[in-house]
């Protein structure tokens, strides 16, 4: 089931039991009447909170944005914990360094994506992978056999802080520990208002930011928050459901699993060809992955008169040639954004086609890569200070 978060997806709702998923710490600081809900690794979040987010969305490209995200972390611990994780994941792992995070892969033994997302090295024998949407924690234990590894769920709930001001924002809110020293993706334990929490310098907008991970129960989280809010007042910082986040991710090039990529779909196909290790011994999907097609499928467009959503068609010479995965507008760049999905690998990077929208509608469009601006990460990096 995608996580689309699209414009048509506010409308597009079900009644469905809150006992079986896991409700936010931090829902009474920001629910309101308006608020609509998604469901993300078993996680409720806020997908639309009543805000404007085209307001919301300048706030996080010029102050900062503070997020409850559903994004869940997993516990890999125990001797075996390493060879464990390189047999799971297609990067190497065993030379990571206490502190690092990785973006790593998790494929199908036919070659697919099953999971994306960060894994940090806490200890020697101790990781966190946070996971994207789907059932990662069950995929680990099922490939445990002969490994002395532990796997659980520390309950951790995550807070991302989004924007240029959020160097200053964790600075005062860490009393001066946390700075602009702190590289991406990097991270450790620090005292954020009297509570001993894993921070590390990611997110999921491509702008610059953190991210905070609570210690299940071990944490007080409307402490926190209320702390992480007056630490942000100064700046600027707000609230904001995910919309202005989906806005942001999708422009900086960020792929949602189970939306953009899939099962169906190789690292290669994907164009997260650089994150696969062909060179290491062994991992699930190798063998598959060493035979693929190592052409890319994913691709970005661009749309002057519309905004591409999934279920939209690919046109080439009136011929349907590939599919929207996720689209939504782009501020910065005024134009209508989106992923475009080919069915066939081609000569596609560069060449204008038609978009036809689920209404039926025609539009011009161009095929382009990702990330949409900002080709060298140099904003998330810190190296772009450029406050648009």
């Amino acid at each position: 089931m995608a996580n689309l978060q699209e414009e048509k997806d506010l409308e597009n709702n079900i009644s469905i039991s809150a006992r079986r998923f896991e409700e936010s710490p931090f829902i009474e600081r920001h629910d309101t009447s308006q608020m609509v809900r998604g469901v993300y690794a078993n996680r409720f979040f806020a997908v639309y909170n009543g805000e404007d987010y085209m307001s919301k969305y300048w706030t996080l490209r010029r102050k900062a944005l503070i997020f409850d995200v559903p994004e869940k972390p997993i516990e890999i611990s125990g001797p075996d914990a390493v060879p464990f994780l390189d047999k799971i994941l297609t990067r190497h792992i065993s030379p990571m360094k206490e502190g690092r995070g990785y973006y790593a892969l998790a494929c199908t033994p036919q070659g697919g994506i099953f999971m994306d997302g960060v894994v940090f090295k806490l200890a020697q024998d101790r990781f966190w992978y946070v996971q994207a949407d789907g059932p990662f924690e069950t995929w680990l234990l099922a490939h445990s056999n002969g490994f002395n590894v532990n796997i659980s769920d520390p309950k951790s709930r995550v807070l991302q802080i989004q924007g240029p001001a959020s160097i200053q924002i964790m600075n005062a809110a860490s009393n001066g520990q946390i700075d602009e020293t702190m590289r991406y993706f990097t991270s450790g334990y620090y005292d954020i208002g009297g509570q001993n929490l894993y921070v590390s310098r990611t997110g999921f907008t491509n702008e610059l930011g953190f991210e905070i991970y609570c210690d299940g129960e071990n944490t007080d989280h409307l402490s926190l928050w209320d702390h992480l809010m007056v630490a942000g007042e100064p700046y600027g910082m707000e609230f904001s459901s995910t919309r202005a986040l989906t806005i942001r991710r999708i422009e900086g090039g960020i792929l949602g699993n189970l939306t953009d990529i899939d099962t169906t779909m190789t690292p290669f196909e994907a164009g997260l060809g650089k994150f696969v290790d062909l060179n290491k011994e062994s991992f699930v999907g190798r063998d598959a992955l060493v035979k693929a097609d190592q052409r890319c499928l994913l691709l970005g467009l661009t749309c002057a008169s519309a905004t591409p959503s999934s279920g939209s068609v690919i046109i080439d010479a009136d011929k349907e040639v590939g599919t929207i995965t996720a689209g939504v507008p782009s501020p910065t760049l005024g134009l209508g954004i989106g992923y475009a999905r080919f069915f066939h690998p081609g000569e596609w990077l560069g060449r204008n086609m038609t978009l036809r929208l689920p209404d039926g509608s025609l539009h011009d469009c161009q095929i382009v890569d990702t990330p949409f601006f900002d080709k060298d990460h140099l904003i998330v990096r810190g190296i772009d200070k450029t406050i648009p």
